[in-house]
């Protein structure tokens, strides 16, 4: 008998106007120099000197330090919250977005590079929504264009028969835990952020995102499906070695380059 699930939290009402406001840590986690700097070094080689185009550019972490490097680049973007503050930023004019969802929507031109970082692509529920949004990428690329993907690598082995969630990081005032159905690959966040001394406060505050976790070698397929051969697989932006011990991975996929 399958165990009974809660429903999914809707991914267009998760990033609303308080979450956007609370997403910028500037200098810190993922915006801290030694995540973003080995990004953007990553980004802007592959982009070979032509327009990018980043699905989901959120508040530009990533699009605001590479168009700082000299890169043209254009975001989707389906939260206008989130785009809201990208814009307290940066002008329409220094970093065009187009509202939508990054698995339909088309933008004008053509690019070098489509990329989708920070586990992204796994925002999309469905299997069928994450192929599209491999089709949407080969839409906008120039022939040889590539496609880059950073994802984690779901964490199933240590779950054990009957455990249903995995803890994935600890520290004062703050847990992530995730829990998983595996029937139907889809995994629930959960962002739970409390006072570090209970002497300050027992009050906790819980933030959820839905996913859709993705093997690489099912990643792999939907690139076969979309025209892409893999490029390259690392652990990570800096180049290590992907392995069978690694938990995330960058692949970067591309398009024939044409007759």
């Amino acid at each position: 008998m399958d165990t009974p699930t809660a429903p999914l939290p809707d991914p267009a009402a998760i990033w609303d106007a308080r979450t956007a406001a609370a997403y910028d840590t500037p200098g810190m986690g993922m915006f801290s120099a030694e995540v973003l700097g080995p990004t953007v070094d990553r980004l802007a080689g592959l982009a070979d000197g032509g327009p990018v185009l980043e699905f989901a550019v959120g508040t530009g972490r990533v699009a605001i330090p590479l168009t700082e490097r000299g890169v043209a680049v254009t975001g989707i973007e389906l939260s206008e919250a989130m785009v809201a503050q990208l814009r307290e930023k940066v002008s329409e004019e220094q970093l065009p977005v187009a509202m939508g969802d990054m698995s339909a929507t088309r933008v004008p031109g053509e690019f070098t590079l489509v990329y989708l970082v920070f586990n992204t692509i796994s925002n999309l529920l469905t299997q069928a929504e994450q192929v599209e949004c491999f089709r949407n990428a080969a839409r906008h690329l120039r022939p040889g264009g590539r496609f880059l993907i950073e994802l984690w690598v779901p964490e199933l082995r240590s779950l054990t028969p009957g455990k249903r969630a995995t803890v994935g990081h600890v520290e004062d005032g703050y847990v992530l835990f995730d829990t998983y159905d595996v029937l139907r690959q889809h995994v629930v966040s959960h962002h739970v952020r409390f006072a570090a001394d209970p002497a300050e406060g027992h009050e906790a505050e819980l933030f959820r995102s839905p996913h859709r976790y993705i093997w690489p070698a099912e990643l792999d397929l939907m690139a076969q499906l979309a025209g892409f051969a893999l490029e390259s697989r690392h652990a990570d932006f800096a180049g290590t070695p992907f392995t069978g011990e690694s938990t995330s991975h960058v692949s970067v996929y591309c398009l024939p380059a044409g007759p």
